[in-house]
């Protein structure tokens, strides 16, 4: 396919998907000097980016007809499906030299699947999901998988400048989104950890804020901790990643586990914990939300606590 340069000013980039993290990122992209056309099934919600000087497309097939390289965040396996293989997705407007790169944490098959269909039109294609949620997206400071060709992945390098801070190329086509499966378990049974030791601390009649200063930069001491623990003591409840989603990459790790034939108890816990979390009303919140659902549990009002 020849030697592969992205260079902004120069190349032209398409965004499709412009909600809680896209939006940052895009951004980021633009404020690198790079030229931008985008996609969003709701228009409003690319308004400031449009107001930036973006160009607005009508599908995704028509960002890709104006584009060099094609990105796309969206939320389910169904979508990411629709706007890249779609009658109007990507594929059908990329040409012959472009790149397309899926950002949603979507299943390593359609990775490979997106990856041979691209190949066939002698188009590259990269997954590259990302993890930090909003605040990594606001302080382009997110960690980024990278499945696919090395030679694209390097090409790609200024792109992912703009957006992360942790840049990893893992290996062929599916490898970025089964790095983000090993990434969601970790942050799934940890959540619950951080729940409950939350949850232990108010019964025990301490002061929540105060046991933070002491357990965050120990041993203990997570990311969830420190990124979601204060949301949590502070009732802040959106999303910065929604909790409908992270049910979703739950389902998708656990049946790659079950074709390798692998037992994972703690994340089918997690999950069941967070499908009862959706279950009463919380699926558009933020993962954070996760204690209210344990909260219940003991009977405690976590909003409303003394």
């Amino acid at each position: 396919m020849g030697q592969l340069t992205i260079t902004p000013g120069q190349t032209k980039l398409g965004w499709i998907g412009t909600g809680v993290m896209g939006k940052s990122m895009v951004g980021h992209l633009m404020n690198a000097g790079f030229s931008m056309s985008v996609y969003s099934r709701t228009r409003d919600k690319a308004g400031e980016l449009l107001e930036k000087g973006a160009q607005w497309c009508a599908s995704p097939k028509a960002v890709a007809e104006q584009a060099d390289v094609v990105f796309a965040i969206v939320g389910f396996p169904s979508d990411v499906r629709e706007v890249f293989l779609g009658e109007r997705g990507a594929l059908a407007g990329a040409s012959a030299g472009n790149v397309l790169v899926d950002m949603t944490t979507s299943e390593p098959s359609l990775a490979v699947e997106i990856y041979e269909a691209a190949r066939g039109k002698g188009v590259h294609s990269v997954d590259a999901p990302v993890s930090g949620g909003d605040i990594g997206a606001r302080n382009a400071a997110l960690s980024i998988m990278i499945g696919g060709d090395e030679a694209v992945a390097q090409a790609l390098q200024p792109c992912w400048e703009a957006m992360g801070k942790t840049i990893v190329y893992q290996g062929k086509a599916g490898s970025g989104q089964h790095t983000k499966m090993v990434n969601q378990t970790l942050i799934a049974t940890g959540m619950i950890g951080v729940c409950e030791a939350l949850l232990y601390g108010y019964k025990a009649g301490l002061d929540l804020e105060t046991v933070m200063k002491s357990v965050s930069s120990g041993a203990a001491g997570s990311w969830s901790l420190l990124n979601y623990g204060p949301r949590m003591m502070g009732n802040n409840f959106d999303p910065g990643f929604f909790v409908e989603h992270f049910i979703k990459d739950m389902g998708i790790t656990l049946a790659e586990a079950r074709r390798m034939q692998l037992a994972m108890p703690g994340l089918a816990l997690a999950q069941q914990l967070y499908i009862s979390l959706q279950a009463i009303g919380h699926g558009r919140n933020g993962v954070q939300a996760l204690i209210l659902a344990l909260a219940e549990m003991s009977r405690i009002d976590w909003r409303n606590r003394e």
